[in-house]
């Protein structure tokens, strides 16, 4: 069962948050990258954004906390069934949080012309789970939450805001935590009633990390190598 929700979108410091969190006892925390090939799981997901019925404890089983997408796109939904579980808005200056999507997810998730397209195509032959979870990367980010116009930069900004606004909106101050993870250990730990972990906050898959990712990840499934198991984190 659930016990922590993560609401903000991703490329706000969710998978430092989702590390965070598991350092802090509440894990294991659901992430994209968690996915992997779970082709179940997935079209699970795909399914909820079809509106279809959605048996939450099934899809989560195993998780107790939930952070970026797909699980950030039906906070609402997981808000009103998991009611004791306490939500975190991550948030972050929304022109980097743009440029960051832009230059990470959005580009590895639409083919362009010349190699990049070739290399997607490719990647999609090979690898199943790849190949499904674009595809409902597709209906839950880029037509869900941005309806298919992500590449106009002002109208995914007006959704980025409304977003953070409307979570405020409904979630009472007593349940929620607005949270930049720049701002470490501090506010997380006394929202969750928890000690401070005597080492450093974790700071992970910035820009350049996804990027390495990504490029490893690639090479791996070109060479028909299997992925290793930190190796999902860049797959959108």
């Amino acid at each position: 069962m659930l016990k922590v929700i993560g609401a903000g979108l991703g490329r706000t410091g969710t998978y430092s948050l989702k590390a965070a969190l598991e350092r802090l006892g509440h894990g294991p925390c659901h992430h994209m990258s968690s996915l992997g090939g779970d082709l179940d799981r997935i079209r699970g997901w795909e399914a909820a954004a079809r509106g279809e019925p959605v048996a939450w404890d099934d899809l989560l089983a195993g998780y107790r906390a939930t952070v970026d997408w797909p699980s950030c796109f039906f906070w609402q939904e997981l808000a009103d069934v998991y009611r004791q579980a306490p939500v975190i808005l991550t948030v972050r200056d929304p022109a980097r949080w743009y440029a960051s999507v832009r230059d990470t997810i959005y580009r590895s998730s639409h083919r362009q012309p010349g190699w990049h397209g070739l290399a997607m195509w490719l990647e999609d032959r090979v690898c199943a789970g790849l190949r499904v979870r674009r595809r409902m990367c597709e209906r839950v980010i880029w037509e869900g939450t941005f309806g298919s116009r992500f590449g106009d930069p002002d109208f995914a900004l007006r959704v980025f805001a409304w977003h953070n606004a409307h979570v405020q909106a409904v979630i009472p101050d007593h349940r929620l935590l607005v949270y930049d993870v720049g701002q470490g250990w501090g506010p997380l730990c006394e929202f969750l009633g928890v000690p401070r972990p005597d080492e450093p906050f974790p700071h992970l898959n910035d820009t350049a990390a996804f990027r390495r990712m990504a490029s490893r990840r690639r090479r791996r499934l070109l060479t028909l190598r299997p992925l290793g198991p930190d190796e999902h984190t860049a797959v959108r």
